[in-house]
């Protein structure tokens, strides 16, 4: 770990003091009746915040009884005076180390701890307040152990959560990636000529079979698309958009933020809630670069309201000379969905299609690869052969590339769209599971767990910022006995832990989320939380 300046504690954030710990806790559980997800305007709470919540309780918890009789016992002294243990007492960083208990962390990690809670505690006894640098050490241990990337089981019934992580890999694509990350491969190799070829060749040409697009270029998010597409096509010009389009993503995405650091000046037009093709002819001059179409993923507008539609949209830009770029975000490939069996399901009503829009005209649509794609983290871009060309070749483009790992990924979950597999890639089969089939593993789970509740009608939600008030009808369990607070911190702290949701002071559970062959390992969780 790189040196700090001297005074600074490079773990003192993993360790407010108690006072602090009540008053965080204390919001946290405020914010958590809702276990999901806000970011992207769901209407869900934050679990990052309630898992610090549930973690800080416990530590806290175990703070309190290891001081119990020790520390607290110069409380009733004059104030000021100082705690029971001198500075001179303080442990060395090596006798602090070797006093805590085997850790899978590193040793490296540990002597920061050590070192962050003796500086702590000196300077909570040089205060005349209490220190105890073992208790502090611990604690800051097990947080950053709690903090290790790990699997957890999501029965939230958010299918695309965002702070787990949005859908899990199809099993190929996972492996594909894997195949990538531990070998050489060709990634920008051309094994037919012999000789440097261009990257994501393959993948490219998926997506532009299965949207109809002249052409496609992949990049790492889809912000970073739309800044590549702004950079190369608009810098130092105006871009009209609709006042009710500038979107705002996981509150640090904001498009006008966005539009201004890629160097194009935006111009709004229309207002919130109503937007007329009259306001676009009247903002269009010798300096428009473009027309841009944001699709509002995250959030609807609703009541009285007019947007201006695609296809007019596209009419009015050509006329004038200049390209219109889509941003579908969610990336939902065709709006028939021809890789399901019968209609669109109807949650997916009002969600565009990257086909659709490009048949519509639009000369370029962004939208992301980890949505209603099903895939890895990616910006897709497709549509006008030149407009990409132009693209590909801007130095924003290799800033914003992809690496080997993901586009392995990618290339797998396309191909399994195009070998006509969608339903096999986890977010579509999770999507897609009947209610019947809950209904009966919910009531095989409330058995055999032996918990104190009943199955309801409930609902599951794409999330992710995608489909925004959309539901998926799904029977769900509520657990009644004991309280909802109680059962989340302990299936938070299972071997595997298990991430549901609370709603009006009940625990929820919604095995659309969770793969069926987690069920006895989610029994086995919620049986021992119900009898801890």
């Amino acid at each position: 770990m790189s040196e700090l300046p001297t005074g600074e504690r490079p773990l003192a954030h993993l360790d407010p003091y108690p006072g602090e710990y009540a008053e965080s806790l204390a919001t946290n559980q405020r914010g958590a009746q809702n276990a999901g997800e806000q970011d992207e305007g769901q209407g869900r709470a934050q679990p990052d915040a309630i898992l610090d919540g549930g973690q800080y309780q416990q530590f806290d918890d175990r703070h309190g009884d290891e001081d119990d009789g020790e520390a607290h016992a110069g409380q009733d002294n004059a104030a000021g005076m100082l705690c029971s243990m001198p500075l001179r007492d303080l442990p060395s960083v090596d006798a602090l180390v070797r006093s805590l208990p085997a850790t899978s962390l590193p040793r490296s990690l540990v002597i920061e701890c050590a070192r962050t809670a003796i500086s702590e505690a000196r300077e909570q006894i040089s205060q005349g307040k209490e220190g105890d640098p073992h208790a502090v050490a611990r604690r800051l241990v097990e947080h950053l152990h709690a903090r290790r990337p790990r699997s957890v089981i999501n029965a939230t019934g958010v299918l695309l959560h965002t702070n787990l992580g949005r859908a899990p890999l199809a099993r190929e694509a996972a492996e594909a990636a894997l195949a990538a990350a531990t070998s050489y491969g060709n990634v920008e190799f051309d094994l037919v000529t012999g000789n440097r070829g261009g990257r994501a060749g393959y993948t490219r040409e998926l997506a532009r079979t299965l949207t109809g697009a002249d052409a496609a270029l992949v990049v790492n998010n889809n912000a970073a698309a739309l800044y590549l597409a702004l950079a190369t096509l608009a810098a130092g010009r105006q871009v009209p958009v609709s006042r009710g389009e500038l979107i705002e993503i996981g509150g640090s995405y904001r498009l006008p933020e966005l539009m201004k650091a890629s160097g194009a000046t935006m111009v709004e037009v229309g207002t919130t809630n109503r937007t007329h093709l009259s306001d676009f002819t009247a903002a269009i001059t010798d300096h428009t670069a473009l027309l841009l179409k944001v699709h509002t993923s995250n959030y609807r507008v609703v009541g009285f309201t007019e947007e201006v539609d695609l296809a007019a949209m596209v009419e009015l830009a050509h006329r004038h000379e200049i390209p219109l770029v889509y941003d579908v975000g969610s990336g939902l490939l065709d709006e028939n969905v021809p890789w399901l069996s019968g209609p669109p399901p109807p949650w997916l009503a009002d969600e565009p299609g990257v086909r659709q829009a490009l048949e519509l005209g639009a000369d370029l649509v962004l939208f992301s690869g980890d949505k209603l794609l099903g895939g890895p983290q990616a910006g897709i871009l497709v549509g006008r052969a030149d407009l990409i060309a132009r693209l590909a070749k801007h130095p924003v483009a290799r800033a914003v590339r992809c690496d080997g790992p993901t586009l392995a990924a990618l290339s797998a979950t396309l191909q399994m769209y195009a070998d006509g597999r969608g339903t096999e890639i986890p977010f579509w089969a999770m999507a897609t599971i009947s209610p019947n089939e809950l209904q009966a593993r919910l009531e095989k789970l409330l058995v055999g767990s032996g918990a104190v509740g009943e199955v309801r009608a409930g609902e599951s939600v794409p999330g992710a910022g995608s489909v925004p008030g959309a539901t998926v009808p799904s029977p769900v369990l509520v657990v009644q006995q004991p309280s909802a607070d109680l059962l989340w911190d302990r299936l938070l702290m299972s071997d595997l832990p298990v991430i549901a949701r609370r709603e009006t002071g009940e625990l929820v559970l919604d095995l659309r989320t969770v793969p069926a062959h987690l069920d006895e390992v989610l029994t086995a969780a919620l049986q021992a939380a119900c009898r801890s």
